[in-house]
């Protein structure tokens, strides 16, 4: 399926009428259902987004159906492509379509994805599912997982092995990243479906989960959830930076806020037509009769900058989101 969402047909419209194209849509993206972990890609003049599709009911923490992808050439106008995966398409899974990334290499697309195991490794996993394009369809790339609860017994919960990132080095080693209360990571094998070595474990000031890793110029930036009841019993956006993909990471503090009415927020940072962009979830949306919420989140999309010394500067959460022409 591939329609053009609600909010991007209003946006053309008024462009057809109103003169110069807006700068890109207004948060939340996505304005017909609840969304949630977003995780961009950069596909030549495309962005692709993936995201979970949040479905709580009532009083329901976290009800996540399925993974879907939207696409964009001009941050303006947005195509839904549908559902690109759901978690019993792997057959080793029983539900939850948690956080997730996708990356490209060598023709092939690579989804990192986390779900519930069956009873056979209860806990939460890792899959990985592979296609020829970024929109699916994705099929199980392994039959197992990558990653499951049995292989971090270190973890304090059953749900430590959450919210995968995937980096490519300059030297082509690919790296993922993951957890929740504790940050791990291991290095991949070319295939991108093994790993390559044991899972490894860095320490970060705060960490909480949903870390995101991106390179600019020769620095490694992680981002990720922290938590800090000092500042806020709700989760925050905080970074490292580093000389290298393993470290040491250098704690650089925090670059957002809480998400408005949720207490979860999941950062992806992405470089698209020279400008770079921070994508993340709030819980401001209402659907039909369904208000937002933990379990009914809503992605957006802010202009990121970075100052003279290569510092991420601090994001505001806004309504006008990147339809706000970029700071000088």
């Amino acid at each position: 399926m591939k329609r053009l969402l609600p909010t991007a047909c209003l946006l053309l419209a008024a462009c057809a009428n109103a003169g110069p194209a807006p700068h890109g849509a207004p948060n939340p993206l996505i304005t017909d259902r609840h969304t949630a972990d977003p995780a961009p890609l950069v596909v030549g003049d495309t962005l692709y987004l993936y995201v979970g599709h949040d479905m709580a009911r009532g009083e329901e923490m976290f009800n996540i159906v399925e993974w879907r992808v939207y696409s964009t050439t001009d941050m303006a106008s947005w195509t839904d492509h549908g559902p690109v995966m759901k978690p019993t398409d792997f057959q080793w899974a029983s539900r939850d379509a948690w956080a997730s990334q996708a990356i490209e290499r060598d023709g092939k697309f690579y989804f990192y994805a986390t779900v519930e195991h069956d009873r056979t490794r209860p806990g939460k996993a890792i899959g990985v599912a592979v296609s020829d394009s970024p929109t699916g369809p994705f099929v199980d790339a392994r039959g197992t997982a990558l990653v499951s609860n049995d292989m971090t017994p270190q973890g304090p919960h059953t749900w430590d092995d959450i919210d995968p990132t995937v980096f490519i080095d300059d030297d082509g080693t690919a790296w993922l990243m993951w957890g929740n209360a504790n940050f791990y990571y291991a290095r991949l094998k070319p295939d991108m479906v093994e790993l390559d070595g044991p899972i490894l474990q860095a320490e970060l000031p705060k960490y909480e989960e949903g870390p995101w890793v991106h390179k600019r110029g020769d620095t490694y930036y992680l981002t990720y959830a922290s938590r800090d009841p000092s500042l806020s019993e709700d989760e925050l956006v905080s970074y490292a930076t580093a000389p290298s993909i393993t470290g040491p990471w250098t704690y650089r503090g925090e670059i957002s806020g809480p998400a408005e009415n949720s207490f979860t927020i999941h950062p992806g940072i992405v470089e698209f037509k020279g400008q770079w962009y921070f994508f993340y979830h709030n819980g401001v949306l209402t659907v039909g009769d369904h208000a937002g919420g933990l379990g009914r989140r809503a992605v957006a999309v802010e202009h990121l900058y970075y100052d003279a010394d290569g510092g991420i500067v601090p994001i505001e959460h806004t309504r006008e989101g990147v339809s706000a022409p970029r700071k000088p």
